[in-house]
């Protein structure tokens, strides 16, 4: 037991003795570390944060929407043909199994005011599936009925976000806005599903067939009702891809296409799309991670510059040492055990500063930070192996001093 204790015990006396260098280089650690972890919880925060509101879309849902178009030699952006209609997303519904409902939706422009207020707002035409496709929560009032939508009925659904300009304060259910050219009453307002793309929060909804009668619905040549994305929900996600399969032999039939053509439409699950953001965070989390880390690197040179300055101090120490019989291994044990202790504190306490740093951003909610067990481990076996790396030439370099000259060194 004590041959494993003895070089534990002369490395501490050494990092003792030199109180301030010894403080300064485990400094240099103590701000690489620190800087790992709370740029790297950083990364990890933004990706939770982006990956659960995500989630509360429905991990089983599945978009289709059109492809592009080419006019003049020119492609459109994804979404820009006129190739889906209301007939596609009831043949899906009918003829494709594993699917629990499908909402086909049209979206356009409008100017909406209410008293002194307005705004230019997406407006929404969806049919009574669409709340529970999209996994939508009344904040209060109600979704409009099938009754409503059969006949037409003007009336509106509030995304908090056109609430909260139009209404402020105020209740709007049961109040008159007007939307484009027609009048509709509010009948409810929907729960916040936060600040992303595509957001609930920044639209309004009506009935499909009050989006018709109120906006010019385009059709296609065989005059079909264009609609501009198909929802769905997947009753098992393990048949999810089955269901992608049938859906896309399904459309490429209606719309009559060739072997060789191109689909004229996109269809992507919830589950794609997490795992590409997933995947594009995880990239922005090592790409801030190995920026923190620079600062690491500079502080494992320090660690060999004072060790190596150690050694020049410490020679006579080391050349009795070897007169009264300790081997190479022994010297090189010592000094490489000083080095590996000095950025293994600075690591610990370089994980309690960046937790704290951390701790305060996310409290302060500047954003959404995230202290994984990983990061801790990779920040301080990282620190640990900088100072093996660079602590094994001065360590070498002490072992191999010769005893006779060591002892003449003043």
């Amino acid at each position: 037991m004590k041959k494993w204790f003895e070089p534990l015990a002369t490395a501490w006396v050494g990092v003792v003795t030199h109180k301030l260098r010894s403080f300064l280089t485990i400094l240099g650690i103590v701000i690489g570390v620190a800087a790992v972890i709370s740029l790297m919880s950083i990364g990890k925060g933004a990706q939770e944060e982006i990956l659960s509101r995500i989630e509360t879309l429905g991990s089983n849902l599945i978009t289709i929407r059109p492809g592009a178009f080419t006019f003049r030699g020119v492609g459109s952006a994804a979404g820009g043909a006129q190739t889906l209609t209301i007939e596609d997303a009831e043949a899906i519904a009918e003829q494709v199994p594993y699917i629990s409902s499908v909402a086909p939706y049209y979206s356009s422009n409008l100017q909406v005011v209410v008293g002194g207020e307005n705004m230019n707002s997406q407006v929404t035409g969806v049919t009574t599936e669409y709340m529970p496709v999209n996994n939508l929560e009344i904040a209060s009032g109600t979704f409009f009925s099938e009754s409503d939508y059969q006949r037409g009925a003007k009336v509106a659904v509030l995304g908090s976000s056109v609430k909260d300009t139009l209404y402020a304060d105020a209740d709007p259910v049961g109040q008159q806005m007007r939307m484009g050219t027609i009048i509709v009453r509010v009948i409810g307002v929907l729960e916040s599903k936060g600040q992303m793309f595509g957001s609930s929060d920044d639209a309004i909804f009506i009935p499909l067939t009050a989006m018709q009668q109120t906006v010019a619905q385009p059709r296609t040549a065989q005059g079909e009702k264009v609609v501009s994305s198909i929802s769905l929900t997947v009753s098992d996600k393990e048949q999810a891809d089955y269901v992608v399969e049938e859906i896309t032999s399904l459309l490429r039939t209606r719309h009559q296409l060739g072997p060789l053509d191109d689909d004229d439409f996109n269809i992507r699950s919830m589950e794609e799309i997490a795992e590409a953001v997933s995947e594009a965070t995880g990239t922005m989390t090592l790409l801030l991670g190995a920026i923190a880390a620079i600062s690491l690197l500079v502080g494992g040179i320090g660690v060999m510059n004072i060790m190596l300055v150690s050694v020049l101090e410490r020679t006579r120490e080391i050349g009795i040492r070897k007169a009264l019989g300790a081997r190479e291994h022994d010297i090189w044990l010592q000094f490489l055990i000083e080095a590996a202790f000095l950025t293994f504190t600075g690591g610990i306490i370089g994980v309690i500063v960046g937790w704290v740093v951390s701790y305060v951003v996310s409290s302060m909610g500047l954003m959404t930070t995230l202290v994984s067990a990983d990061i801790v481990i990779l920040a301080v076996s990282v620190s640990v192996g900088i100072g093996l790396f660079f602590g094994f030439y001065p360590a070498w370099n002490a072992s191999r001093l010769n005893p006779i000259e060591a002892l003449r060194s003043e």
